[in-house]
């Protein structure tokens, strides 16, 4: 369990908030719009409600308690720089800041941020992702070069067994669970044999699974 301020409460820190509640940590979430709060009350451990670009705001807060320190506030950079920027200083441990665009990126890791997110981005192109290809269910990216694939099977692939189709020998990516009907199977034995209704979950350079993808008819 982890003790958890968000700062803003808009779509995203209002799911955020719920998110944390859910797996039991203890959250803390203040806004400037008392109305923003009102539905988090059952969620929330404590709700606060001022503006954190004022320094005493946030040092009332103490900020330096929490493991964790969102600033959830995509819609006014300044502010965010600011907060950021601020929470930073009064002695956050860890400060996560919602970005709209590289150069705010750059801004806030530089002013505070220890790390940054882009909640629409990156839900953009997951979905660009699963939806440019029928055979994609669900698609992950863990870093710039490698990623999660959710797939069906190549034709030539069902009735055959993992270690026959040679699928890590020739497209370098490694099948570490396999989704059938409401079960999953984590790491499949090499004698599993495919078949047409699978969900194959692979892990590897995305140019490598791109290539199997363009390669799946």
């Amino acid at each position: 369990m982890k003790s958890v301020l968000i700062i803003g409460i808009g779509r995203f820190g209002h799911h955020l908030c719920i998110d944390m509640a859910n797996r039991g940590n203890e959250v803390m979430i203040i806004d400037k719009d008392e109305k923003k709060t009102t539905d988090l009350l059952e969620y929330a451990t404590a709700v606060r409600v001022g503006d954190c670009t004022n320094e005493e705001v946030l040092r009332s807060l103490g900020v330096g308690n929490f493991d964790l320190c969102f600033v959830c506030i995509g819609s006014n950079f300044q502010s965010s720089l600011e907060i950021t920027s601020l929470v930073k200083e009064l002695g956050a441990k860890h400060v996560v800041s919602k970005a709209n665009r590289d150069i705010h990126a750059k801004f806030l890791l530089r002013n505070g941020a220890d790390e940054v997110f882009y909640p629409d981005r990156d839900i953009a192109e997951r979905l660009a992702v699963k939806y440019s290809a029928n055979h994609v269910f669900d698609y992950f990216e863990l870093s710039k070069d490698y990623s999660i694939f959710e797939i069906q099977p190549k034709a030539a692939w069902i009735g055959r067994t993992i270690e026959e189709a040679d699928i890590r020998a020739n497209y370098h990516i490694n099948v570490f669970g396999i989704k059938k009907n409401t079960e999953l199977v984590v790491l499949p034995r090499a004698d599993y044999v495919m078949h047409e209704k699978d969900h194959l979950l692979v892990v590897g350079l995305t140019k490598d699974i791109d290539r199997l993808l363009a390669s799946i008819k």
